[in-house]
């Protein structure tokens, strides 16, 4: 994928959704991987013409493990002129070691969650940006059905009222495949996920069964996000 189509994508979510209004001071997310180093591109490349005005920063929640050289990506937001900042946690050490968690993922989120959005208030944001694709959207109802017995996918917008912040979600329209076509496009500094249950994980099975499933029903991924979006249209109006 190119930048010109990514650029077409994000412009998409963000016109239809109204997530940026003028002097928006926006946080990224950035965890190392592919994804939000593709929103990171793409946030920077439309703010040089979006006509509404908002000011950029990035942010990475380094969970302690050992190994994990953010120095490439620093690299990156320099060339790229968005300012970068680190929030070192323990957090690593708490979930393994301290609560020697079986499963994880949750508190993890949680954990770093609340670390972004305290940095975030810190700076000034009042939106905090995260890179959700397309799949992301759609593994997120399957993992909620199936283990929630609910019918669940995260909205393009969400407002924080405990916290006073807005996250969006500008990538919601660009499928996996052209993020990965990005990151190799774009030879983006990728950074590997150091956790152990990488790829271990229920999303992880739930990636692969979605998978098999548009194998086997070739354009079911886009039926469901359609009537994903189905759903969240009709909910918002509704309200």
């Amino acid at each position: 994928m190119k930048l010109q189509q990514l650029l077409s994508y994000t412009r998409k979510a963000v016109d239809d959704y109204e997530m940026i209004q003028p002097d928006d001071k926006i946080a990224i997310g950035i965890s190392g991987g592919k994804d939000s180093l593709t929103l990171l591109y793409a946030l920077k490349h439309l703010q040089k013409f979006y006509p509404n005005k908002f000011d950029l920063i990035a942010i990475t929640v380094d969970l302690g493990y050992k190994d994990f050289n953010l120095d490439k990506i620093k690299a990156l937001c320099q060339q790229l002129d968005v300012p970068y900042y680190i929030v070192n946690t323990e957090i690593a050490d708490i979930i393994f070691k301290q609560r020697k968690e079986d499963s994880p993922c949750s508190l993890c989120a949680k954990m770093r969650k609340g670390a972004l959005n305290d940095k975030a208030k810190e700076f000034g944001c009042n939106k905090i940006a995260y890179a959700h694709h397309k799949d992301d959207v759609i593994e997120t109802m399957l993992l909620s059905l199936i283990y929630e017995g609910r019918f669940y996918a995260f909205s393009p917008v969400t407002y924080l009222d405990r916290m006073d912040l807005t996250v969006i979600r500008p990538m919601i329209y660009v499928p996996e495949v052209d993020v990965i076509g990005f990151k190799n496009r774009y030879e983006l500094p990728v950074e590997k996920n150091p956790c152990p249950k990488d790829g271990f994980t229920r999303r992880e099975y739930v990636k692969q069964l979605l998978r098999q499933l548009n194998l086997d029903n070739p354009g079911v991924k886009n039926r469901m996000f359609t009537a994903i979006v189905n759903g969240i249209e009709a909910y918002s109006h509704e309200r």
